[in-house]
Parts: C-alpha cells; structure tokens; sequence
C-alpha cells in the first residue's frame, strides 16, 4: 500500500522513528540497523511496510529496500511475524543474516530471542535459495555518551518486551565486556545475547 514515506525526524529511538510528512507524524518501528542508518535530525526516507493485524495498523520503516526485502522474506515464513522478523533484524546485520541463511546455521538464529531450532531450520529451508550472496557493506559507528548510550540501549530492550531488572543487567555486562568505546546498536546487540 505504502512504498515509502520522505519527511523530517520528529523522533528517533532504537525501536522506533516518528516522520513528519506534511504535517502529519507517522510512527514506524524500525530495527537497529535502521536505527544506525538514518540520521537523529533533518530530512529521512523509510521504505515502508504497513501490517495489518485485527487490533492495529502497523507501520515498520526500513533505511534502504534491500533491508525491507529480507523482513519481508522473514514473514513470509510461517511462524515468523513482524515483531520476530524486527528481532532477527536487530539482532544481525542484513548481510549477516542472509550469509546464515545462505550457510544453513542453524545455532547462530537459534542464538536470537523468540527464535527456537524449529523456526531456525524452517527460515532456513524455506530462504535459503532467495539470497545470492553479493557484497555489501552496511555498518555502523553510532558513539554517544556513556550514559546516554546505556540509557538507550535500556529503552531499546524495554521495548522490545525485557524486563527492565534482567535488560540492566545485560547492559551492565555487555558494558563491561567490551568497555565504553562501543555503539548503541552493538551494546544492544550484545545485551540481547546476554538475555
């Protein structure tokens, strides 16, 4: 329905983004790597995908069409919705995720949250043969302050459904693994293998 929507930041978090467009603001979920893509202000472009579920209309946002395409095969596998496919994403890199796909291991998706090895194997018979393994570099260097960072990647796993007790604690050891010289998107990403 919606291809994509071009407007000035209103917000920005690890979880979601909010796009004014004409004066209207509409709120997507987005994945990390969504999160490490975009800028915090200005002008931004989010590829859309609308979910339609009984109880909402859901709108997720995506940095570039490639990322849209892979959430896309994500949910087309059974058992796989919109918030796990958003988990997997923000758990891998795109290219990351495809490369496991491509080769099949099984313990790398199983190691993502909301993801056992029956839904592993199945995204893995069912898209192993839609990806052709190209180069691409997607990165990230997202530097914040020390609290500013942890206070985000909190929020992050807040909302993603953690308990804010046990997502402080794999902060706090994600932290101390690796140190403050670390983004927010690979602090989450860390904290999410601690969960």
């Amino acid at each position: 329905m919606y291809n994509h929507f071009e407007g000035k930041i209103a917000l920005k978090t690890p979880t979601y983004a909010v796009i004014d467009c004409g004066g209207v603001g509409y709120q997507f979920n987005i994945s990390l790597h969504t999160f490490s893509k975009i800028p915090d202000t200005g002008m931004c472009k989010l590829f859309a995908h609308l979910s339609v579920r009984e109880d909402a209309l859901v709108l997720f946002g995506f940095a570039d069409e490639e990322e849209r395409e892979l959430f896309r095969h994500l949910i087309s596998v059974s058992g796989v919705g919109p918030s796990t496919a958003r988990m997997i994403l923000s758990s891998m890199s795109p290219v990351e995720i495809m490369h496991e796909i491509h080769v099949g291991n099984v313990a790398a998706l199983k190691s993502i949250k909301g993801i056992g090895e029956k839904s592993a194997q199945r995204i893995i018979i069912d898209l192993k043969d839609k990806f052709t393994m190209g180069s691409s570099s997607l990165s990230s260097n997202l530097q914040s302050t020390d609290n500013k960072m942890r206070d985000e990647a909190l929020a992050a796993l807040v909302m993603l459904g953690f308990a804010k007790n046990i997502a402080d604690k794999a902060v706090e050891k994600a932290l101390k693994t690796e140190g403050n010289a670390v983004s927010v998107e690979h602090l989450i990403k860390l904290a999410l293998k601690n969960l």
